[in-house]
């Protein structure tokens, strides 16, 4: 193998495919990244071979096609610290060491057999879904911090794709949060629900940062699997079996009091606040009072340390309906808060022991449902 590409392109791909490489594996292959050259591109590969798989394809000059694997922390790190240069790799017949050279650097690294890599799986469905980059980032963007970190209950570590006719919609909750976004598409096609890992939508949202084209969303017919396309890059993931919860029943159907506040001003307050909540189980208290005689209503955003002190900030609000108390983690508020893309935010609550519900102001889209802390007022 031989072959020259562009520094800064090599190590866009190199970032990309990484962060498939497991943190730890009984597999030292997994450690590696798969390197293949071939007519007029290089596609690097890496797997965890269990949950997520990521290519990536750059545009170089083949002198002799060839494959090979190489460390992928030590290739990444050296060819990240490389000039903006020409990189030239080259590997001898019957060998496992691999000469790099950039500019004035050079270096080499022992490989392992590529034969010896786990094959990434070929998925193919009977429809594929078309989704512009933007919309599928923006989607992402909204769910995906809710979903669990934990593998107690394994459905919840994956976001839940109900695909039908009109779009698809999102969801993922852990037990305190629920996170629904609308995805509105024309021609989803055949209605499907499958579960996707949090983790392997994370790294396809960092992917989607670069996207250019319609990403192509191929669900394997055994329902496995599935397929994210970009053209340069794809990222195939294991699909979680279960059933994922009956959420539709956990947004309220009706509130005793509707809030509308700024979303900057709400962030800013919360932030104020999540400062003293530290020492304080992370509590953030609301009270909402509606105005009298035409006054516009208040919000009120509070914490409190124990044996520290206390922080109250007042924003003003259109309040609809009585007076309402509610207390909330700090770290989930602000990340809602950080995701809305909207100027406003209402807040819908009924009693401070009941779940609030945040929805972004002229978006209907998003829903996000929220569980309450319960404390003394």
């Amino acid at each position: 193998m031989r072959v020259t590409c562009q520094q800064d392109q090599l190590h866009r791909a190199l970032s990309a495919v990484s962060r498939a490489v497991p943190a730890r594996s009984v597999l030292p292959i997994t450690q590696h990244i798969l390197v293949v050259a071939e007519e007029t591109s290089i596609k690097l590969s890496a797997t965890d071979a269990e949950t997520i798989a990521i290519t990536y394809t750059i545009p170089a000059h083949v002198i002799q096609p060839g494959s090979i694997t190489m460390p992928s922390r030590l290739l990444s790190d050296f060819v990240a610290t490389l000039p903006r240069d020409e990189i030239e790799m080259a590997l001898a017949e019957r060998s496992r060491q691999v000469s790099l050279s950039c500019a004035r650097n050079a270096a080499s690294i022992g490989g392992m057999d590529p034969d010896e890599f786990p094959p990434i799986p070929t998925v193919e469905g009977a429809s594929a879904v078309e989704i512009a980059p933007e919309k599928l980032r923006e989607a992402l963007e909204h769910v995906v911090f809710a979903a669990a970190t934990d593998d107690s209950r394994p459905v919840l570590t994956g976001v839940d794709f109900a695909i039908g006719p009109s779009g698809i919609r999102l969801a993922a909750a852990d037990g305190f949060r629920l996170a629904v976004f609308r995805l509105d598409l024309e021609g989803a096609g055949q209605e499907r629900e499958v579960i996707v890992p949090a983790r392997a939508l994370g790294e396809l949202s960092r992917l989607l940062a670069e996207a250019e084209r319609p990403v192509r969303m191929t669900v394997n017919n055994a329902q496995t699997q599935v397929l994210f396309d970009l053209g340069h890059a794809t990222l195939i993931a294991n699909l979680i079996q279960g059933t994922f919860p009956n959420y539709q029943q956990l947004i309220p159907a009706s509130s005793a009091t509707h809030t509308e506040v700024t979303v900057k001003e709400f962030q800013q307050e919360t932030r104020l606040a999540s400062i003293f909540a530290r020492d304080g189980s992370g509590i953030v208290r609301l009270i909402a009072t509606p105005g009298a005689a035409g006054s516009p209503g208040r919000l009120l955003v509070t914490a409190r340390a124990e044996e520290v002190g206390n922080n109250e900030g007042e924003i003003d609000a259109v309040v609809t309906g009585e007076e309402a108390k509610i207390a909330f983690n700090s770290r989930y508020l602000m990340e809602v808060l950080n995701v809305l893309n909207t100027d406003r935010v209402a807040i819908e609550t009924s009693s401070p022991s009941a779940p609030g519900v945040l929805r972004p102001v002229g978006d209907d889209r998003y829903v996000h449902v929220v569980m309450p802390m319960f404390v003394q007022w």
